[in-house]
């Protein structure tokens, strides 16, 4: 039993724990901002690891902190609340990742999805990846994209694992467009109040499932399949259990936020934690005891989502100070708007910017003064340039995680072999949006 305990028993494990527990209760008085304080202080303990973009993201949402105690501390509240939030969403996810990887199930499935004649297996690598990662996000790419290490490992490189490097990014790039518990969703409809989660997704997921048969045309040709051991590959109760448990995840996301009416990141937090501890009674059930997962290695990932989600409040906030309520522009205005916001997300992104900054600006700014009627067309502006962004960039995390993997440079996996795919995505985004926007205005 104490090693069950052991790898979480170090200071940032434990800070980065409560950090999440006060996530989830974060309705509480002071709760967002010790939240906030402890996410920093799990930051600094781990300063040593951090990378130069978490720390510059960091270092940045240091000087708004500044910036409001000397100008305007209204501007506090909603910045700690809004890194309490999207802390308790990427740390959740984060536990449901580490549970659900130690599955048979999953094993088997990523395996499955490499075999096959080229062409099914690039679309089974590419819709794998999505499903995957609604659960797991980043953890898809970890996943699957060590199956494509091990095969450049083992038979070289060649047009068969570029192709599965360009499926496995491209994949996951689709899941911000529609997975009810990416952060870009979550974000955006927090951001975005009069918006609908059902008519979101509705409308980004064909985008997505035609991005992935758009990638068809960008691809490299190549010969002969890949076989899998019939003892690996995933049989359909695999298949079935994995699904049923996405479907129950988005399930307790939807009655949470719609008939218990919480708001929609802690509705999928408390969703997630649900899952990662019924994992913990089953195992116990069974008399298993698996480690509880450490939290002693984050401090990258919460530098860039918890400052980038402060450095976004709080410019938000100044600029929104700026903007007279009563802001009018002329109609046409509005679907120009919703037409760059994707290149916004996606032009930002080659300059190393975390979606997550924009997303809180062109959320916290245009949707406060936005066509109440048109507010479908901004929101699959934002998810939808993310979701480019995620798979076109070179600076994604996605990318950096299979150029790891597989050695492959993410200027090369990321930018220059999907340039086409980002810019005809980008542009299907665009028309998207402004059409949308024109309608409904």
């Amino acid at each position: 039993m104490p090693s069950v305990f052991q790898s979480v028993l170090t200071p940032r494990s434990i800070l980065a724990y409560l950090a999440l527990l006060l996530a989830v209760f974060a309705f509480l008085p002071g709760a967002a901002y010790v939240a906030t304080v402890l996410v920093a202080v799990v930051v600094l303990l781990g300063w040593r690891e951090l990378r130069y973009v978490p720390r510059g993201v960091f270092l940045v949402a240091c000087a708004g902190l500044l910036y409001a105690l000397v100008r305007d501390v209204s501007l506090i509240p909603e910045a700690a609340a809004n890194v309490a939030r999207l802390t308790g969403l990427i740390l959740s996810v984060m536990l449901l990742s580490a549970v659900l990887g130690r599955s048979k199930d999953l094993r088997r499935i990523s395996v499955s999805l490499f075999g096959g004649q080229p062409l099914t297996r690039y679309l089974s690598l590419a819709f794998g990846t999505a499903l995957v990662s609604i659960p797991l996000n980043f953890g898809s790419v970890a996943v699957v994209g060590s199956l494509v290490g091990e095969r450049i490992r083992a038979d070289g490189d060649s047009p068969a694992t570029r192709n599965a490097t360009r499926a496995v990014l491209r994949g996951f790039g689709t899941s911000p467009s529609f997975s009810p518990l990416s952060i870009s969703v979550v974000l955006t409809l927090t951001l975005l109040p009069g918006l609908k989660s059902s008519h979101l997704i509705a409308l980004a997921l064909p985008f997505a499932v035609l991005m992935v048969f758009l990638g068809l045309i960008w691809r490299e040709p190549e010969k002969g399949d890949v076989a899998v051991s019939g003892d690996e590959s995933a049989g359909w109760a695999s298949w079935l259990r994995f699904g049923g448990l996405i479907l129950a995840i988005c399930a307790g996301v939807f009655v949470l936020s719609h008939v218990f009416h919480l708001s929609y990141a802690h509705a999928v937090t408390l969703s997630c934690l649900a899952v990662v501890v019924g994992a913990r009674l089953l195992a116990l059930m069974r008399r298993e005891y698996p480690p509880m997962a450490s939290m002693d290695k984050v401090s990258n990932e919460l530098a860039i989502v918890g400052g980038s989600a402060f450095i976004g409040a709080i410019i938000s906030g100044v600029v929104l100070g700026q903007i007279d309520g009563s802001l009018t522009l002329p109609g046409w205005a509005w679907p120009l708007l919703a037409a760059l916001v994707p290149w916004t997300y996606f032009a930002a992104g080659l300059a190393g910017i975390n979606p997550i900054v924009i997303g809180t600006l062109i959320g916290g700014i245009l949707g406060s003064i936005w066509p109440t009627s048109a507010i479908l067309g901004l929101g699959i502006a934002m998810v939808t340039g993310w979701g480019v962004t995620a798979f076109g960039t070179p600076f994604a995390a996605n990318a950096l995680i299979m150029e790891r993997l597989t050695g492959y440079r993410a200027k090369d996996a990321s930018l220059l072999w999907s340039l086409a795919l980002s810019c005809t995505g980008l542009a299907m985004a665009s028309v998207l949006a402004a059409g949308l926007t024109l309608v409904l205005i």
